[in-house]
């Protein structure tokens, strides 16, 4: 776990088309929209303004591409190479298997118990899919992220592992966890056990 003292600092990727539509992303490798690039913008004028140059920070990104893209406007916004960061495939979204790139309303007309299911239990539920994960089963492998940490971080993941983020760290139970809002214009930091949305 991150030693005492340590701090990370996560940003979501910035926006993409299919947010804005409602469309189910998971680990489609889908491009962030202007406003996606403003916000990452954004988030990297917020680091440089509170870590500067970021002497002595591992930065990692999601290896899916609107992860990467928001790391590197990041670090190009504070003065930085933008190419020198690691990827860590833990951070990536979860898998919704098959429901990637359908809209929720379009898979509750095909399939409405699914979906009443998932309601009932978003934590727990894994779609149909050979790849498809649960909130659950992404927290084993943010965990075991999470638990190598050893310093101060800055961090470009998905809002699925933010979620995981903060049950691990807050406490949340499953359903408060699931269905909260992570924003994707705002930085969110780790610190004495603590989470705070800057």
């Amino acid at each position: 776990m991150i030693l005492p003292g340590s701090v990370i600092y996560f940003s979501r990727h910035g926006e993409t088309d299919w947010n804005v539509a409602e469309r189910i992303q998971g680990q489609a490798d889908v491009d962030m929209n202007a406003r996606g690039r403003a916000q990452a913008d954004r988030n990297g004028d917020l680091l440089k303004s509170l870590i500067g140059d970021g002497a002595g920070f591992d930065f990692v990104a999601s290896p899916l591409r609107r992860t990467r893209d928001t790391m590197e406007r990041i670090r190009t916004r504070m003065g930085l190479d933008p190419k020198n960061y690691r990827t860590d495939p833990r951070l990536m979204e979860v898998s919704f298997g098959d429901w990637q790139g359908f809209m929720i309303e379009d898979i509750a007309a095909k399939t409405p118990e699914l979906v009443e299911e998932r309601g009932r239990d978003k934590w727990n539920f894994v779609p149909p899919g050979d790849t498809a994960e649960s909130y659950a089963t992404l927290s084993v492998r943010v965990a075991s992220w999470l638990a190598e940490a050893k310093g101060p971080t800055v961090c470009v993941t998905h809002g699925g592992c933010l979620r995981t983020i903060f049950r691990m760290v807050e406490k949340l139970d499953g359903h408060d966890a699931a269905n909260l809002l992570i924003t994707q214009d705002q930085l969110l930091r780790l610190e004495d056990g603590h989470l705070t949305w800057l």
